[in-house]
């Protein structure tokens, strides 16, 4: 009897160690795989937690869970709500070009939703490239000399927000903005024309300068631009036109129009 006993110990020993072995790895793994848990959670807990991330700045664990809750839920309400917000959440986080991104597909997917004006005005937002950093400061950057590919995109956006939803809450910011993208726009197309009118390609100085004038109407820049009109036209020869929009400018403008006119005409001794 003694034998038999001891012959079954082992065997039962051995089979505690493994249970043991067993509740230790489960427990384990469940703290590792928390996070997936997370993800696997119900859609309001999913938005919930985004929204907690979202409050405390950290938008990369909110893009997580908005990500997975389209995922997961994409039928849900709580997804129509996170797609929305996951435009923000990029955009907060830095990444404008997935913001972008976002928002066409919200605009594509819910063409008819009330809040499109939301995902217009971020597509606008995230496209606006106005703000000067320390670095343009610092080292005098003039952003109009750079290509506008963003800012037509940003006024494009903004246009359409104010075409459908001219009384829209993001509508008086949107007008402002565009007011900005404007004059960047025509200041843009003044750089291009007097690089053209200082190489002797006076023919297309003139289409660039009057494009920004007939595009960008009553647009601060817009005198400049009339200034290298007038010039453009002498150098061709075209005196009644110059004098024309010469006057044209001074009617428009006669605070500015003697500055802009010495500048673009410069007396004939100065050989520098």
């Amino acid at each position: 009897m003694e034998t038999h006993a001891h012959a079954f110990s082992r065997p039962r020993g051995a089979l505690l160690t493994l249970a043991a072995l067993l509740c230790i790895v489960v427990t384990t793994g469940g703290c590792a795989n928390r996070s997936d848990r997370d993800l696997q959670s119900v859609p309001d807990v999913l938005y919930e937690r985004a929204q907690r991330a979202m409050a405390t700045n950290n938008f990369r664990n909110a893009i997580t869970f908005y990500e997975a809750l389209i995922a997961r839920y994409p039928f849900s309400n709580q997804a129509r709500q996170a797609q929305l917000d996951l435009i923000y959440a990029f955009y907060r986080n830095g990444d404008r070009e997935s913001a972008i991104d976002a928002a066409i597909q919200f605009e594509r997917e819910n063409p008819t939703h009330p809040r499109v004006d939301y995902a217009l005005y971020m597509r606008g937002r995230a496209n606006f490239r106005g703000e000067r950093s320390w670095f343009h400061r610092w080292f005098n950057i003039d952003l109009t000399r750079r290509p506008p590919l963003y800012a037509e995109e940003s006024l494009s956006a903004f246009s359409q927000l104010l075409n459908r939803f001219p009384n829209s809450a993001y509508a008086p910011d949107a007008r402002q903005r565009m007011i900005f993208l404007r004059n960047f726009l025509a200041e843009h197309e003044n750089h291009v024309a007097r690089f053209y009118l200082e190489r002797g390609a006076y023919l297309a100085a003139l289409n660039r300068a009057k494009f920004a004038v007939e595009t960008f109407p009553g647009a601060p820049a817009t005198a400049e631009s009339l200034g290298i009109m007038v010039e453009a036209y002498r150098r061709v020869g075209m005196a009644d036109l110059a004098e024309d929009t010469r006057r044209v400018l001074r009617e428009s403008y006669p605070e500015l129009a003697d500055n802009i006119l010495q500048r673009e005409s410069p007396p004939w001794y100065r050989f520098w």
